[in-house]
């Protein structure tokens, strides 16, 4: 925002960050909570501490603000709470996403910093990865949880162990009980703080960096919530109609257990064998170019193919309550010219769920891409320059704040009939 547009929602700036900061304990936490929330609004190209300070006039006290942000001790669920309360009104969100973002690093002294793989540069490179949950409706959406992802080379007693990155922890304030989590794990129980907060949604969305993991799948099915996400075309599974079949006793050893006649198959041979044919036409939304859409827009399109499959692997065989795989659906996105399927989502929500809404739900996680360009390019959520666990977690909340103000300026302008119901 230009410093005009910042005077000019002042006022609404205040009350929103009155609330949302109405968890700090002192008054100079509120006070350097709102200017640094200013500063992350303001325009500039870098949103670190001293810039900021730069910008922000007789309130940039670049002291003040990395004390705030890197060692005041805040701590930055509570603040979180608060911004889930008011976006889930504000929104109404249908699902939660999540997702995880990297953070490029040219040195090796922030915390949990690695060589790994990030998809925000699509490749393995020196980073941090950060893991968020979003509410999120057709409309709207809002980053309200985040953990950092700790790397095994960042966790003292793993293999993968390395002894410099583990002698950094004490003086980036990691905590003596933090060690390797998976990113899904990271997910789950990202899901049970937000939940613990009263924010109930019964459905998760995610891509196949947590789709794939029978785990997670598991964990939201066992927290009474379903899913939508993304899986990579390895994945195998039973055709839905494959039923276990248990072969005759002989009469001597173990009596026979049930079980399917054929090897599992790849979904993406699934799909294949299903054939081009099976795919129908589906429109999900209107994009951002323009169109004849009812707001001047281009609908995006695709075909897709659904069947009912039943996910094999050890981890489902062992979670199933019979020698039967639970059924559920895969769906396909294979485009008119593309020569075999491009995207796959599994998905355990009811037999007779529309393709419309499973394609649409399926697709939701743009909103998250288009949450992290935002908060990247506009409020500088990678421009953190401190090295501390903590002034990590600080600077990612308070730039879910700023993002969540910018979202909620614009539902309060959006025609009413854009805008959540």
């Amino acid at each position: 925002m230009t410093p005009d547009e910042i005077v000019a929602v002042r006022g609404e700036l205040e009350d929103f960050a009155a609330e949302v900061f109405e968890p700090f304990a002192r008054n100079d936490q509120r006070r350097w909570g709102q200017v640094y929330l200013r500063g992350l609004l303001t325009d500039g190209q870098r949103k670190s501490v001293e810039p900021m300070a730069a910008r922000l006039g007789e309130d940039g006290n670049r002291q003040a603000l990395a004390h705030f942000i890197t060692t005041s001790p805040w701590d930055p669920a509570h603040v979180r709470a608060r911004l889930a309360w008011k976006m889930e009104k504000a929104i109404l969100p249908t699902v939660l996403v999540f997702d995880d973002t990297g953070f490029l690093k040219d040195g090796n002294a922030s915390a949990c910093v690695s060589r790994q793989y990030t998809g925000t540069a699509g490749k393995v490179t020196n980073c941090q990865v950060g893991v968020s949950l979003h509410l999120a409706s057709d409309h709207a959406s809002a980053a309200v949880n985040w953990r950092l992802f700790l790397p095994e080379t960042w966790a003292p007693g793993s293999a993968k162990a390395d002894p410099a990155k583990v002698a950094r922890r004490t003086a980036c304030g990691i905590p003596d009980d933090i060690g390797h989590v998976e990113k899904w794990q990271l997910a789950l129980d990202m899901l049970d703080e937000t939940r613990s907060w009263g924010i109930e949604v019964p459905l998760a969305v995610a891509d196949a960096g947590y789709g794939d993991a029978a785990a997670f799948r598991h964990g939201l099915q066992a927290r009474g919530l379903n899913y939508v996400v993304g899986i990579s075309t390895t994945l195998s599974a039973q055709p839905g109609e494959a039923v276990p079949v248990t072969e005759p006793y002989s009469g001597t050893g173990r009596p026979p257990v049930a079980k399917y006649p054929d090897k599992p198959q790849s979904v993406k041979q699934l799909v294949i064998a299903a054939g081009r044919k099976a795919a129908k036409p589906v429109q999900w939304r209107e994009g951002s170019r323009p169109g004849t859409g009812r707001s001047g827009f281009k609908r995006m399109y695709s075909r897709f193919v659904t069947l009912r499959i039943r996910p094999a692997g050890r981890e489902v065989r062992q979670a199933a309550d019979s020698p039967e795989l639970p059924e559920c659906w895969l769906i396909a996105e294979w485009p008119a010219d593309q020569a075999e399927p491009v995207q796959f989502w599994l998905s355990d929500l009811p037999a007779d769920t529309p393709l419309t809404t499973l394609v649409r739900l399926a697709k939701l996680r743009w909103r998250i891409e288009h949450d992290y360009r935002e908060m990247k390019q506009a409020l500088g959520l990678a421009h953190f320059e401190g090295r501390t666990w903590n002034g990590w977690h600080h600077h990612v909340t308070l730039v879910s704040v700023a993002h969540a103000f910018c979202t909620l300026q614009r539902l309060a302008r959006a025609p009413k009939d854009t805008a959540p119901a």
